[in-house]
Order: structure tokens, then sequence, then C-alpha cells
């Protein structure tokens, strides 16, 4: 049975499925969008991030499950009861969506016309979304003439034209240089903060999710793989699919280091501490040293900040002469850190 409508939440899927043929594109998801939120889902393609994000529009059907938009069951309606439930919901594009033959001021006026407001109410709604993605000066513009990055701030714009509760970013930085990628992910934590917007945002690329999420969805084959806050997320990846699409953003061991390990044991073990939270506040070296005496070498690795956690990869050499110290030394480190795994060994200085 249905459970009831939950106030805190702008969009709630309860067992959505969706099969093209007898093929799921997805099946079985339950997801809440909580209100002011920025919700991020990543997946590879294929995935099903956008049969998804077509079901939550209504551009898609179900066959089975339930999907609320602000407490309305939107899984049944025809096209014309699904029109006030779209004017709720703001739509970015990936490749911008613009009228080539309008200017920027009629393009973003467009939802407001189709909805039958006043040319004057448009007017001073249009000015007001212009300055709000810092292109004023651009009114009389057409498409042809903005840059990338200005095309997706117009796209936005519109978007946000009839004042939606849910805004839908698909994909929305992917045909975008990473300088034009930051500006638009701010743009967007600008207007969350602003506008206590909630945003879903679709996305294969999980630094758009560092960035600007606050929970993160992962989805595999239709189904959700993994979910929870960015930082807890990027410091303790349980499924296969996140560890993997994190690899491109996770310190990797130098190549002439890991073309030396040897799995005998040699001088020295070359060590990889994952930590994050509290742990990775504390002065793990001198901590390890004052607990086993063992002195550890940085050899490599990096620190991040996400939702102001501290999350970090290692990479240390310690002496393996002593296999009782090392041994002590691993089990401290595999204490106070989310992940510790002796790589191989190294005869000499790595």
């Amino acid at each position: 049975m249905p459970t009831e409508p939950d106030a805190a939440n702008i969009v709630e899927l309860e067992n959505v499925s969706r099969f093209f043929g007898t093929t799921p594109a997805i099946n079985g998801i339950s997801l809440n969008v909580k209100r002011g939120e920025i919700l991020g889902i990543i997946g590879r393609s294929g995935a099903g991030k956008s049969t998804l994000i077509r079901c939550i529009n209504g551009l898609e059907k179900p066959n089975s499950g339930s999907i609320r938009i602000e407490g309305r069951e939107i899984s049944n309606l025809t096209e014309s009861q699904l029109q006030p439930v779209r004017r709720r919901v703001g739509m970015v594009f990936q490749h911008f969506n613009l009228l080539s033959a309008k200017t920027i001021e009629d393009n973003i006026a467009l939802p407001l016309k189709i909805a039958g407001q006043k040319p004057e109410q448009r007017k001073k709604r249009v000015a007001e979304l212009l300055d709000l993605v810092d292109l004023a000066d651009k009114a009389k513009h057409y498409p042809s003439q903005l840059s990338g990055g200005q095309k997706q701030r117009i796209g936005i714009a519109r978007a946000l034209a009839a004042e939606p509760a849910l805004l839908l970013s698909d994909e929305a930085t992917s045909a975008l240089d990473p300088e034009t990628t930051q500006s638009i992910l701010e743009l967007l934590k600008n207007i969350n903060k602003q506008l206590g917007l909630t945003i879903l945002l679709i996305t294969h690329e999980m630094d758009v999710i560092r960035r600007i999420a606050d929970r993160v969805i992962v989805l595999d084959k239709g189904e959700i793989a993994e979910q929870g806050s960015v930082w807890q997320v990027f410091a303790r990846p349980s499924a296969p699919t996140t560890q993997s699409l994190l690899q491109v953003l996770t310190p990797q061991l130098p190549e002439a280091i890991a073309n030396r390990l040897s799995s005998h044991v040699q001088d020295d073990a070359v060590v990889r501490v994952k930590i994050s939270g509290e742990a990775a506040k504390r002065p793990l070296f001198n901590d390890l040293t004052y607990a086993t005496g063992v002195t550890a070498h940085l050899l490599h690795g990096s620190m991040d900040t996400i939702q102001n956690q501290p999350i970090g990869t290692l990479f240390l050499q310690i002496s393996a002469k002593d296999q009782s110290r090392l041994k002590a030394a691993i089990d401290y480190l595999t204490q106070n850190s989310d992940a510790t795994e002796v790589l191989g060994y190294v005869s000499g200085d790595a």
C-alpha cells in the first residue's frame, strides 16, 4: 500500500518501474527529493537516468509504482492534467534547447506567454531573471550570439520563469568546458540558496556531484546501487559501480612506484590509507608513531573537503624489516581509517 505524502518532500517515488518490452530501464526505484536540497543522481550510460527523469516530469509513464510531485500522484494523469504539475517543474537541458529565431528575452518569456501571463508581467519577470543569471545586457541578443555557458544561463533563467518548486537538471554541464561548468554549478548553488529551490541533478560526472550536491543516489542497471550524503559516499563507497565512478577523482599510486611493487616481502611496505571525517582531523603520523613506535613516510596522496568534511587517500611507505612492528602499524591504521591495504613491497627507497 502506498505511503502517505510527506510535506517535507517535493518528489516521492515508490517502487517505480518502467519497461521497454521486457527490458527494465528502471526497476523498483524508491526515492525522495527533500524540499530545498540538491540531490545528485549519477550512473553510467544506460543506468536509467534519462528514463527516471522523464518519469518524474511526466514524459514517460511508469509500468508500476507511484510518483508524487508536491504530494500529488502524477502516474495516471492525462496530458491536460499534467500541465499544471509541469509548471511546478523547471527543466534544464544538456544542449540548451533555445529557439534560435527568438531573442533571449523572448526565449525566457515563452513559458509565461504559454501560461497566459500579461506582457507587462512577462517583461518584469524576464528582467528579474536576466539579473539573476547576470546577463541583463543580452536581452535583445539571439542564441547564436552567445557562448555555451551564456546559453545555459539563459536555459536556467527560462526554467525558472514560472517560479517552479523543482528544477530538473539533465546533464546541464556535459557540453561545457571545465571553467564554464564551474560557473554554472556556482549559479545553481546560489539559486538553491537564494530561492530555496529544490534541484534534482542528473549527471555521469562524480566531480559535479562533489561540487554541488547535498545527497547522491548511484544508479546501476535501473536500480539504486548506493545512496547517502555526498561526503560519506565519496569517503566510503560500498558499491562496485560507485568505486569505479570515483576512480577518476581518487589518487592512484604513481606508475613509477606501482611498477616496482612485489608481492614478496622486501625492505618496505607500500600502504594505501583512506581516511575521512574526525579521523582525518587528527595528526595521523604522530599518533601512529606514538602508539606503535613506527614511522611512516608519505609517498603520495591528497586531501579534499566535501560538505565541510575532510576526505583523503594517502600512500605510505613503512619498513617491513620487522614484521611484528609492521603488523602493529597496519592494525593501528586499520582501526583509525576507513580502509587500509598493503599494496605490495619495494626494495630500497620508493
